[in-house]
């Protein structure tokens, strides 16, 4: 009965993107946003393949038995389900392409197949096809000679099903009609555009493999084109640096060799749209060494990322997006001052992207600058391309601070920036470091230490999101800066002992994974547990990403059978489904996906007066808890109390982005019918701009 509790992780995840999808639906929303969203639901299936199937797949190598512990699903059984619910969904996604490029037209923008287009157009584009792009493209003809190429992840590939002419076409004039060779060219030339103008046609476009797939009778002369479709390969990215560490390379070497290495990793999956038979197919999997069941067809482009050249063009047309809204200065800043002698003076929040990050970049420059610091140390996860944060590193190192920088290099995805940014940092005289054997550096800390008449005073940053100037802008995330010289000290016990390569085992204050974090929380909600017992009231809420530790939900299945009220908000994967009789009774989920990613981490436990609040960049995930160096911050502010405390209420109010969660893992969404509609982003900018202006006004 108990497993009943339990949604299984990848499932859950595929829900998430579902609600993603529900954006790109919603007729409320404005046309180009719409695409926005359809954009991103491409982009998460693509990373959930990579790295989620792509894990799967492995684990079932090392063992085909294996079973996750919450739902006891194999492997196997894992990967068949997201297969098929998969399907589900892009099913949904055809549709709702259909549905926007219908409202495209209606904007004066369509895209065109060359069947659609006037005879005099068709020339001009065979023409320019023979002119501008023929001398461009790589061409591969599979057979005894010519081996199968290697085909990159998340590239198209027109692919085409070929006989050799017979009769006059073949040198021997023999009929070879009947032996079958693939065909493959690589569309994804960075050199001509991907939206193609079509002439005499204003507004109308042809996507540029479309019209790659319709020349190839041009691209293979030599022979006859029986079927021809467009195919992208997914690859396996999820690889475990650690494992395969190369001691005879220095780390952030090893690393590069890594991002190398996952380009190479076996396919996962392939899309196919257009006309292609089924042996043809067959071929294809054959050669890359997949199964048939994951091949999925399409009546779509296999990659959507072009309605980002859409938008651009309808750029004039304020109507189609959301309206403008710019990160407000903080009404608890002054920009004209020091921060660092303003945080001294009472600890500080900003909240983005409601706020903006400059006074967190000011602090950081003030740092580079101000004779009283001696030291800064920081960690680093992921990075804008023109960070203005390495930029303030770099120059305090110049200026002759003392810079420690961990740079975590096993951020996916984000592993070539990080290197290139760590090169910045060493050669500006920073002391960089590349995080912990097994485990990743995912706190979002920064230590700043002045050396004032009466000592040391410590100044200190933590976060729930990456020091990242352009996701701040759309990413709901919490920074709170503090001069409290115990928590001063006890980030300093953190970063002495990331630069040493070991992990803190006690804190009094702080949070830190991964070995005072899972059970500090565990004391946290027996706490709660113990408090209803006892006759009082007990309430733990929590906003986080992803809810997935088993331990952690065990625990909250107990405090909701002693009757605790337990209210979750969570944006994307939650394994706990609410409402479970004799199990959940007591717990409330939602999911708040809007115009931004909800994106920050709260806790709270314990009633409004009495409560413990801490924020923290850590998910309530086992890779967070267990795996990682992970920090939260307890908030002993009142006043910061306070704003947490409302932001949280504000959520659980939203009837307009809001779904809540089912007892059989679905989401409901919430609609506000006859009440006022909420929108907890929309009024969080509404006030932020009230209080930007009354400031003004002073």
């Amino acid at each position: 009965m108990e497993n009943l509790c339990f949604e299984n992780r990848e499932l859950s995840w595929l829900r998430f993107n579902e609600r993603v999808l529900e954006e790109a639906e919603d007729e409320r929303l404005p046309l180009c946003e719409r695409l926005s969203f359809l954009s991103i639901f491409q982009s998460n299936l693509d990373e959930f393949y990579m790295v989620r199937i792509g894990s799967l797949h492995d684990q079932m190598l090392l063992d085909e038995e294996s079973r996750e512990n919450k739902t006891g699903m194999t492997c196997a059984e894992q990967i068949e389900a997201a297969v098929e619910r998969t399907r589900e969904l892009c099913i949904r996604r055809e549709k709702v392409y259909r549905k926007l490029m219908d409202k495209l037209a209606e904007q004066g923008i369509t895209l065109l197949d060359l069947s659609d287009i006037s005879e005099k157009s068709e020339k001009y584009l065979r023409e320019m096809f023979k002119n501008d792009f023929m001398p461009l493209l790589s061409t591969f003809v599979v057979g005894k000679k010519q081996s199968f190429p290697f085909l990159q992840n998340k590239e198209i590939y027109a692919v085409a099903s070929l006989t050799a002419k017979g009769g006059k076409g073949d040198k021997n004039g023999s009929d070879k009609s009947e032996k079958i060779k693939i065909g493959i060219v690589p569309c994804g030339s960075t050199v001509f555009p991907r939206l193609i103008p079509v002439p005499d046609r204003t507004g109308c476009f042809m996507l540029a493999e479309e019209l790659i797939l319709h020349c190839l009778p041009l691209v293979f002369s030599g022979y006859k084109v029986k079927h021809s479709a467009l195919g992208r390969i997914t690859r396996n990215a999820d690889i475990d640096a650690d494992s395969i560490y190369d001691e005879d390379l220095n780390y952030r070497d090893h690393m590069a060799e890594v991002v190398k290495l996952r380009k190479k990793l076996c396919p996962v999956r392939i899309e196919v749209t257009g006309s292609i038979e089924h042996e043809t197919v067959k071929k294809l999997c054959e050669q890359i060494n997949l199964d048939n069941k994951m091949v999925f067809m399409y009546n779509t482009p296999l990659d959507v990322s072009f309605f980002s050249g859409i938008t651009d063009k309808l750029r004039s047309r304020s109507e189609l997006f959301y309206a403008p809204r710019h990160p407000q200065r903080s009404v608890d800043l002054d920009e004209s001052r020091s921060i660092l002698d303003q945080i001294e003076e009472g600890d500080k929040m900003l909240h983005y992207p409601y706020q903006s990050i400059r006074p967190f970049l000011k602090m950081l420059s003030d740092a580079a600058h101000d004779p009283s610091v001696i030291s800064i140390k920081m960690t680093l996860y992921r990075l804008a391309s023109d960070s203005k944060v390495v930029e303030s590193l770099a120059e305090a190192a110049e200026n002759g601070k003392q810079v420690d920088v961990l740079v975590e290099l096993k951020a996916r995805f984000d592993e070539e920036n990080n290197i290139e940014w760590s090169r910045r940092l060493e050669r500006a005289g920073c002391h960089v470091i590349y995080g912990l054997d097994g485990l990743k550096v995912h706190s979002k800390l920064c230590l700043i230490l002045r050396r004032k008449s009466d000592g040391i005073k410590y100044i200190t940053q933590i976060g729930t999101g990456n020091y990242n100037e352009k996701t701040s802008r759309f990413y709901t995330d919490i920074s709170i800066m503090t001069a409290d010289p115990d928590i001063g000290h006890e980030a300093s016990a953190v970063f002495q002992a990331l630069t040493l390569g070991e992990t803190v085992d006690h804190m009094q204050h702080l949070l830190v994974a991964p070995h005072c974090l899972q059970n500090k929380l565990i004391d946290l909600i027996d706490r709660e547990i113990e408090k209803q017992k006892q006759g009082g009231s007990g309430h733990i809420r929590v906003k986080l990403n992803s809810l997935t530790d088993k331990v952690l939900m065990d625990k909250l299945i107990e405090a909701s059978r002693a009757g605790v009220p337990v209210e979750l908000i969570i944006r994307g994967i939650c394994c706990l489904r609410p409402g479970v009789e004799g199990f959940t009774d007591n717990v409330k989920v939602i999911s708040i996906v809007g115009r931004y990613l909800e994106h920050s981490r709260i806790y709270i436990f314990g009633e409004d007066d009495d409560a413990d609040i801490y924020i923290s960049s850590a998910d309530w995930m086992t890779r967070n808890t267990l795996r990682r160096v992970e920090v939260a911050l307890p908030v002993y502010s009142d006043a910061v109390k306070k704003r947490l405390l409302k932001i949280f209420a504000l959520m659980q109010s939203d009837n307009m982005q809001a779904r809540d969660m089912l007892p059989d893992g679905s989401y409901k969404r919430r609609f506000p019918g006859k009440q006022k509609g909420i929108s907890c982003q929309d009024l969080l900018y509404d006030e932020a701009y009230r209080q930007a202006a009354e400031s003004s006004e002073q």
